[in-house]
């Protein structure tokens, strides 16, 4: 039975709350040094060594009555919740058994015997393994919001590991799902393995107990359903990374799109950081002896970081003194309050003290008094309730205009930068974002000034409502003590409430235009890292300049250094120059020459459009293409840099990386810091740490979906595959370069470092080159000798060995079978392996005809005859990894899906900006998109822009639809000149179709 909601009543108990928010102390990091002095709290510091230790080690007996008298409150165990889901594949989220601690140590050797048994006798092939879940309440609530039924159901096939995870020993202490004072062991599922949750495995939802359901609350704010995120947060919690999710559980999260997901983790982040905010407080008002029933309660409550505040605010104390406080400290919260409950019993002059200052003359007293009434009103939450549901009703607007200082430190460009701001004013509901980045940028060069003004209206019925409402005294005041009554409204409105207003308006407009500005970033980044490759060319990279050169590199189609150079354009040597680049051209048989967009970009491209049109480069048809450089000089003088092109000069290193940027933009692009890409708006002006976690996050997706070949890439690429990091991908590189390529996904389980989960994340992206391991294992059988091993089968086996496995994971008790797999060249997971294989047998297919058109025709000619849900139904999965399982086999070795998206434009000839006139209808590059337009390269070395305005869906491709309506960097549009600003070097384009 969930005690859940009985836990929710007894917690504001004085003996519950001791032992509720004990275990909270490690989670305040601004705690007050007096801490450390509260002995309560000592023990309880030992709670994070105590959860390694055996059970038999009673080291805490002093804790045994608290933990005996508190287990009513927590979960039981033996419940077991079903989340659901589409499709008809449940997923089994078995709750631990709580047992008495006596009764514990017998039961789990018990268990432990069985268990063995149990294993010694199972197939690999038949036997469904079931991973054991975290619980937590969210889940728990989840399904009774559901209304299902507790049962006890194997997981979707998706999630069946057909024999390729080593065995795991079950004598260690598996701590998931209660808080750390129950320390409790797993009961051996009877249909798998349990798996043991790595030690940062978050828990704050265990130690984190509130009034609300995680689960309701975030459905409620990301509009998903409640079974969804409760999969999202068991699944989170296991450690799984967006893209397996997004490829290999898409039956969990109905479907959802990667930013979605992203979306709800971050909400999910933020609603646990208030719990834990939440918990810090109440720690630090318990020991100030002012915690209350109704305040825990109302604390308990709070869903965001501003209720908390609303709650929280009477019990702060400020690290200065404020008026309030000295003229408490004199004694006058009593006058105040009496001024209120009993005003005609209040005499102020009794309070006069000739010799206190503050209290010398009756005008001091009546000040002080003042002050006391407008802290107690600006920190009362129905007041502030009041105020804002008045705000929010009644006009309020931002302004800006220019600082009266500027004109003398700040430059003057930076002031015509912002002259649409200089006399700006918006209602706040109706700004945009990139508005609100704008003004805050401006205001940080000290170029604007900017304010929130509340009309006086407001003021006005705010005042009126106190005073007939919360603030009225309970009996007749005399007119000299109903002054100071007004008084202190005003005083408390105009000092306190109204730039408390100011701030909450400010940071709530900046952090969800911060927010929208990284997610613009994002869909960027993505569109500029999946921009489609242009392999099976020798480029020549060429970075711009003047007084230094031109640098040129020639790189082969396998991205290796042919010839670097340097070359002086634009210094009076152009035409002798041209001779040495004909010649670079024709030895190297290279008709393609890229141009970074950097300085003197314009020139040199004009020198080369030149060329090609006199066709001085005959017999060879050369084309040029310009790409953008950002970020090319940082990376050339990186650490990455210097190891991959030891020797080799910083500025020519960056002409190799602008050639390789059009023959593999997403290898070169992933070796720079994402905010250094230039796709971005405002990026240097947002939250760093949200930024940096976005981007991140979608390198990894951009990475993975494109998968790599293992035995070729490079390390730096590696790192961002999902469930690898830097350490994994090196350790990945070393074997490597001491066993010899991989012959199959298998081997990746002797990497060191690289264990069961990270092996689980990664496997499906990493990708086995077949023609590659034939050569290679045609040559060690014949140098060597037949390699011995099983033959592979459905499932892909491994043989495991029995061994214990400790802390330190010995990768020699895996023997791995030295034989390739063609699945492993496709999408196709190693978990459904099994499923791959039965379902080629079904269609009568061999492994050899993976990516072959008769392949494609068995497809086919299957799903016409049986129909995809029965197809899954008969194979025992789901729609989703079946589909995985079809692409898998029907798409061609190599196969690239960036192969849909835009390449390059190559052009052979150059438009000039006074050659435009309004009317002309052009085709071009989106470069970059922002919150307010497109900007849109159209090869006359400034970029046009596309108001916000212009772009209608009615005008977007219908492949092209996206949650957003805006386009993203590399899609090639067809606009029409709308304006042209020669002075300001401005074009304003609109929209016609995209291409």
């Amino acid at each position: 039975m969930s005690s859940l909601p009985r836990r929710a009543k007894v917690q504001v108990q004085g003996v519950v709350l001791k032992d509720e928010f004990s275990s909270f102390s490690e989670l305040s990091s601004a705690s007050e040094e007096d801490d450390k002095e509260d002995s309560a709290w000592e023990p309880q510091k030992k709670v994070p060594r105590s959860r390694k230790q055996p059970p038999p080690k009673e080291s805490k007996p002093k804790r045994m009555p608290r933990v005996k008298k508190n287990a009513p409150q927590i979960s039981d165990g033996s419940e077991v919740v079903v989340v659901k889901e589409e499709l008809n594949s449940s997923v089994a989220i078995a709750d631990t058994a709580l047992e008495d601690r006596k009764n514990k140590l017998d039961t789990v050797q018990t268990l432990k015997t069985a268990k063995t048994k149990q294993k010694c006798a199972a197939q690999p092939h038949t036997v469904r393994r079931t991973k054991k879940l975290k619980v937590d309440e969210e889940t728990s609530k989840a399904s009774n919001l559901e209304g299902e039924s507790s049962s006890s159901e194997t997981p979707s096939t998706s999630t069946v590991w057909g024999g390729t995870c080593k065995k795991e020993e079950n004598d260690d202490d598996f701590t998931f799902g209660q808080s750390p004072l129950k320390k409790i062991k797993t009961e051996t599922c009877p249909q798998g393995q349990p798996v043991k949750f790595p030690a940062n495995a978050n828990n704050i939802k265990e130690e984190v107990e509130m009034n609300w359901d995680m689960v309701q609350v975030l459905s409620e704010r990301t509009n998903i359903e409640p079974w969804v995120c409760a999969n999202i947060i068991r699944l989170f919690n296991d450690d799984n990374t967006i893209p397996f999710i997004i490829r290999y559980r898409k039956e969990l999260i109905n479907n959802l799109d990667a930013d979605s997901l992203r979306e709800v983790q971050q909400t999910l982040e933020e609603l646990r950081a208030v719990a834990k905010k939440v918990h810090s407080t109440i720690q630090k008002i318990k020991k100030e002896g002012k915690m209350s029933e109704c305040l825990l309660k109302a604390m308990l409550n709070c869903k965001t970081f501003e209720e908390l505040e609303h709650v929280s605010a009477p019990y702060k104390t400020g690290s200065k003194g404020t008026k309030a406080q000295r003229a408490r400290q004199l004694g006058l919260e009593g006058a105040a309050r009496a001024l209120l409950e009993k005003p005609g019993e209040l005499s102020l002059l009794s309070y006069i003290r000739p010799d206190v200052k503050g209290l010398s003359t009756l005008q001091d007293i009546e000040i002080g008094v003042q002050h006391i009434l407008a802290d107690m009103i600006a920190k009362d939450k129905d007041t502030l309730d009041f105020i804002r549901n008045l705000c929010q009703k009644r006009h309020v607007c931002i302004q800006s205009s220019l600082a009266k200082v500027s004109s003398k430190k700040v430059n003057e460009k930076d002031v015509d930068k912002f002259l649409l701001y200089q006399h700006f004013s918006c209602n706040i509901r109706n700004i945009h974002h990139h508005q609100i980045l704008a003004i805050n940028r401006g205001e940080n060069l000290k170029v604007l000034t900017v304010k929130v003004n509340i009309s006086d209206g407001v003021k006005d019925e705010f005042c009126r409502w106190c005073i007939q409402n919360r603030w009225r005294p309970r009996s007749f005041a005399r007119p000299e003590l109903m002054k100071i009554l007004y008084n202190s409204l005003n005083d408390s409105f105009k000092r306190l409430i109204y730039p408390l207003l100011c701030r909450e308006f400010r940071a709530k407009l900046t952090s969800d235009a911060e927010k929208e500005s990284v997610m613009m970033f994002g869909r960027n980044l993505r569109q500029l890292l999946l921009t489609s490759p242009v392999p099976g060319r020798t480029l020549m990279g060429v970075d711009p300049g003047y007084k230094h050169g031109c640098k040129l590199a020639i790189i082969s189609p396998t991205s290796q250094i042919l010839h670097t150079d340097v070359v002086y354009l634009h210094c009076g040597q152009g035409f002798r120059e041209a001779a040495k680049i004909k010649t670079l051209l024709l030895n190297f048989n290279c008709s393609t020459v890229v141009i970074g967009n950097g300085t003197a970009c314009r020139e040199t491209e004009a020198y080369f459009a030149d060329l090609i049109m006199k066709n001085y480069f005959a017999p060879l048809d050369v084309v040029y293409c310009i790409v953008s450089e950002a970020g090319a000089s940082i990376y050339s003088v990186s650490p990455e840099a210097n190891k991959e092109m030891p020797g080799l000069d910083p500025n020519l290193r960056s002409a190799v990386s602008i050639a390789r940027r059009v023959q593999d933009p997403l290898a070169e692009l992933v070796k720079i810091e994402p905010k250094h890409i230039g796709v971005g708006m405002y990026q240097h002006d947002v939250s760093q740490t949200l930024l940096k976690a976005t981007l991140d996050s979608v390198v990894e997706e951009c990475v993975s979906f494109v998968g790599v070949d293992i035995n070729i890439c490079s390390e730096v690429l590696l790192r961002h595959i999902a469930g690898l990091n830097a350490n994994r991908a090196k350790n990945i590189i070393e074997w490597r370069e001491k066993n010899g390529p991989f012959i199959n996904r298998e081997q990746l389980k002797k990497v060191k470092g690289l264990g069961p989960k990270s092996f689980q994340q990664c496997a499906g992206f990493i990708r086995i080159n077949q023609d590659y391991i034939r050569t290679f294992c045609s040559q060690q059988t014949e140098t060597s000798g037949q390699i011995q091993g099983v033959a592979v089968t459905s499932s892909a086996d491994v043989e495991v060995t029995n061994e214990k496995q400790g802390k330190k994971k010995s990768k020699t008790a895996v023997n791995i079978l030295l034989k390739p797999n063609p699945l492993d060249q496709t999408c196709i997971h190693p978990e459904s392996y099994d499923i791959a294989m039965r379902f080629l047998s079904s269609i009568g297919g061999t492994l050899y005809e993976i990516g072959k058109p008769e392949m494609q025709q068995k497809i086919n000619s299957f799903l016409e005859k049986e129909g995809m849900e029965k197809i899954a139904e008969r194979l025992q999965t789901t729609v989703h990894t079946l589909q995985v399982i079809i692409d898998g086999l029907s798409q061609p070795e190599s196969f690239d899906f960036r192969t849909d998206f835009d390449k390059p434009d190559f052009k052979r000839s150059i438009v000039c900006l006074e050659d435009l006139q309004i009317g002309t209808v052009l085709t071009g590059k989106v470069e970059n998109a922002t919150l307010f337009g497109i900007f849109v390269d159209i090869g006359v070395g400034k970029s046009g822009l596309i108001p916000i305005r212009n772009v209608t869906e009615a005008k977007l491709s219908k492949t092209k639809k996206r949650r957003s309506l805006g386009l993203g960097p590399g899609e090639r549009v067809e606009v029409q000149v709308l304006n042209i600003d020669i002075p300001r070097s401005r074009i304003t384009l609109d929209l016609i179709r995209v291409l």
